[in-house]
């Protein structure tokens, strides 16, 4: 027993970290935002969107490890170019305001407990994290910094702590609830948009790439097919990833429904009133408990976000990409990143409230994640392109649902916004 417990936490990486980088910033900012404003309505997307983001994020792990390639260069190749090239567009886009969001966000934190201007942070971490991609192999970074997202777990401490309604919380976990007003539907755009974003897809498949060239196939013939054993591992270290991701995402949003939504708190303006939710916890500590959960998965989620953009492009417009290469022989890859870093860094000089910031840029990856769904469903089931591992009946329906559930939101958050409900 202790032995296959052993190996499964040895094989867990690149699905773990994915979840992991996936309560960023932007995340925990919407899950609070979402329980401050919306109680614990929104409760039972955690339900749905764990096996939603597993079953997506598997088919994208599933679909570079038959075809050795990150899945942009399948969408190149199987797509007319002009939506190849505006789906890849619109992913560098939403990555770029998205990090550029969690810079603010980070900075913005880690005001509450350093005496330094928040412009003075925005560009100690921008150019920091500049240093660490271009410098560092990302694993060092990963293997250092990730740990800081436990402080995460916080919040499911505290949920316990402030001993909420619990037959309430389990009542709105279980059955969905929906209000058909804009605010509403539009928080639950940014839950969804945030939870299952685009910037995971193209992260997890690319992962799967460099983790091949890493065992020494270097090739593309070499990296092409796969076997059940593989496959078996790469979707229990999915599946670990996403029940982590939501789970951390379930207990934000109870927190804050519970502290901040319950003493109607609803509109989260600024750090310190996130910070709140932890007070019964932390006491005079949550600002600084809550600087290191938003410093630390920010430090994990930017360079995942701006490495995700090179992916995209390099894969996209057929340049040499990969964290393995070193800057001089990649250098239009490690270019992307240092331009996205430093266009997050130029957005916080307009003064955008890092909060509403990182809330919008959860909708924006929203609206972005409904026509990639749809690409990657059918890519993943293309017999042609996935041979015998093409997706099954139940994953083909699930991942239709999720493709279902997000352009539904959408489509009713643009309807009462324009009839201004």
């Amino acid at each position: 027993m202790v032995s296959r417990i052993r190996t499964f936490f040895a094989n867990l990486g690149p699905g773990l970290i994915t979840g992991a980088a996936d309560d960023d910033p932007s995340g925990v900012s919407t899950y609070s935002v979402a329980g401050a404003s919306t109680g614990y309505s929104m409760l039972w997307l955690a339900l749905v969107s764990t096996p939603m983001m597993s079953v997506i994020q598997g088919m994208c792990a599933r679909i570079s490890m038959v075809t050795g390639e990150g899945i942009a260069a399948v969408m190149r190749k199987q797509l007319p170019l002009f939506l190849a090239y505006a789906l890849a567009g619109l992913v560098i886009v939403a990555n770029t305001f998205n990090l550029g969001a969690d810079i603010g966000g980070m900075a913005d934190a880690a005001h509450l407990v350093v005496p330094i201007p928040v412009d003075a942070l925005v560009f100690f971490f921008g150019v920091g994290l500049i240093a660490a991609q271009v410098w560092l192999p990302y694993a060092t970074i990963a293997a250092i910094f990730k740990w800081l997202t436990l402080a995460l777990f916080a919040y499911i401490v505290t949920a316990f702590i402030v001993r909420p309604p619990w037959p309430s919380v389990l009542s709105s976990f279980a059955i969905p609830h929906i209000r058909l007003s804009s605010a509403w539907l539009s928080t639950m755009v940014g839950v969804l948009g945030t939870t299952i974003t685009p910037y995971l897809f193209y992260w997890q498949s690319s992962l799967m790439v460099e983790e091949e060239k890493e065992a020494g196939n270097t090739t593309l013939a070499a990296r092409r097919g796969t076997d059940a054993e593989s496959v078996k591992i790469m979707h229990a270290d999915v599946n670990t990833g996403m029940i982590y991701s939501n789970l951390v995402a379930f207990f934000i949003i109870v927190t804050t429904a519970a502290t901040l939504g319950a003493h109607g708190m609803n509109n989260i303006e600024t750090a310190q009133q996130a910070a709140l939710a932890l007070r019964p916890l932390a006491g005079p500590f949550a600002e600084l408990l809550f600087a290191l959960g938003m410093v630390g998965t920010g430090i994990l989620a930017v360079p995942v976000l701006a490495t995700s953009s090179a992916y995209v492009a390099a894969q996209t417009f057929r340049f040499r990409e990969g964290l393995s290469e070193p800057l001089h022989r990649a250098p239009r890859f490690y270019g992307i990143i240092v331009v996205g870093i430093l266009i997050g860094i130029g957005m916080n000089l307009l003064k955008i409230n890092a909060i509403k910031a990182l809330f919008w840029s959860a909708i924006l990856n929203g609206i972005a994640a409904v026509p990639l769904i749809a690409v990657i469903v059918w890519l993943a089931s293309n017999s042609s392109i996935m041979g015998k591992w093409a997706s099954s009946p139940v994953a083909r329906a699930w991942g239709w649902a999720t493709f279902a559930l997000m352009a539904a939101a959408t489509a009713g958050m643009f309807y009462f916004m324009a009839r201004g409900g």
